[in-house]
């Protein structure tokens, strides 16, 4: 099977233009292809792994990925999918996260000897003149088609600054300028970005003729991944000072039945017919699923050595077992005490076990909360220095999550 068809039997193509060529360029390797990535935290998270994956896969097919760090677009921020307006960044805070994507990026794709490439769109964006930016690339974009498009219809409501109007605008000027400078011939993105795509094209055959070769496609899996990686807690980063490996595979250990095949099939690198197998398989079974489909994403992220530590932490938790010593760790500032103790509500909130006092209060009136085995029933309870004497206590948070705590 070449790798096109791959991907489609995978669940990982929703749109495409042209698809006989793009079929014909990426199963001979012949495809230069860029994924966007806006620097808007110090992390890359679940909601990028697919991409991440994709590129991986087509560069194993002999594709040349371009990854595009969006130094200048992250300036504006993409409307796509959002209620309202993001958050500005400054030009340090971005520079400072590009940088964290760097590293991250290179344990999925391999940059050397031009196999692949890691640019930054600042590079041409920020220099560019408001006014040849108008003439040059404004003249090709009829507004009323514009409007027209989901990432600007569903904000039209609460409000789109013409700062995010230009989005458009910068990202369709990105494939034109990889598509000049670097032969880049294709691009890929979320269903959610299929507008933008349209206009990277669209800006290509207008300035350069119908003949210019850039197509587009996108991926099934991004407007769910919008909800992917999101927990009551916060995002799944892919930084282990964020996630910790084994958060990262319980993560996916706890996916609904529904949609661990479906994610082995999207995510992991295991044989289709291997997966096929799987298609039956019910009851327990699909436990067995959800603990494969843990373990081979915690070996991408974060290498065979921490994938066989979650496993291990993970299975002894579960049957009861007493070792603890790959559970992950919040160590408490003794200053989070006061007179020698700290409520449970505000030690959950200190833990980042939930993002506020509210749900913190709302899991343990509903019986989800435990310290070293003890179900919590009083909103007031408290924890004090004596309850670490043994080194440290264990949060149980629902019936899956746990945390050692100790008390620096």
């Amino acid at each position: 099977m070449q790798i096109y068809e791959e991907l489609v039997k995978r669940g990982l193509i929703a749109q495409v233009t042209d698809e006989k060529e793009i079929k014909d360029l990426i199963n001979n390797g012949k495809a230069t292809f860029y994924i966007g990535f806006d620097p808007t935290a110090d992390s890359l998270h679940v909601g990028h792994f697919m991409a991440l994956c994709l590129m991986k896969r087509l560069q194993m097919a002999g594709n040349r990925p371009i990854a595009l760090l969006g130094g200048g677009t992250g300036m504006v921020g993409d409307p796509s999918g959002k209620s309202d307006m993001r958050k500005m960044l400054s030009k340090e805070d971005i520079d400072h996260n590009i940088s964290c994507f760097k590293k991250q990026m290179s344990r999925f794709i391999d940059f050397s000897d031009g196999k692949a490439l890691m640019i930054n769109n600042a590079d041409w964006l920020l220099n560019l003149n408001y006014v040849d930016v108008l003439r040059e690339v404004g003249a090709h974009f009829s507004v009323n088609n514009m409007l027209r498009a989901e990432c600007y219809k569903q904000r039209m409501e609460k409000g789109l600054s013409f700062l995010e109007f230009n989005y458009m605008i910068m990202q369709s000027y990105d494939f034109y300028k990889l598509y000049q400078d670097y032969g880049c011939n294709m691009q890929f993105g979320g269903d959610d970005q299929w507008s933008n795509m349209l206009g990277g094209t669209e800006l290509i055959r207008k300035k350069l003729g119908k003949d210019a070769y850039a197509m587009t496609i996108t991926l099934l899996l991004n407007s769910e991944g919008k909800k992917m990686g999101k927990t009551e807690s916060g995002a799944v980063w892919l930084d282990p000072e964020k996630t910790s490996p084994y958060d990262f595979y319980q993560y996916w250990r706890n996916v609904a039945d529904a949609d661990v095949l479906k994610c082995i099939r999207m995510l992991t690198f295991l044989p289709l017919e291997e997966i096929d197998k799987m298609d039956s398989w019910e009851g327990s079974q699909l436990n067995t699923a959800k603990e494969i489909l843990a373990y081979e994403l915690t070996k991408l992220v974060h290498g065979e050595e921490e994938a066989k530590k979650a496993q291990t932490a993970a299975k002894a938790l579960f049957a009861g077992g007493s070792d603890n010593s790959n559970m992950p760790t919040f160590t408490l500032e003794s200053a989070s005490l006061e007179n020698g103790e700290i409520g449970v509500i505000d030690l959950l909130c200190v833990a980042k076990l939930t993002p506020s006092k509210g749900e913190a209060r709302r899991l343990i009136q509903q019986g989800g909360v435990s310290v070293d085995d003890e179900k919590v029933t009083d909103l007031q309870q408290k924890v004090t220095v004596s309850d670490f004497e043994k080194g440290h206590i264990i949060v149980k948070k629902g019936k899956k999550v746990f945390l050692k705590i100790t008390l620096a």
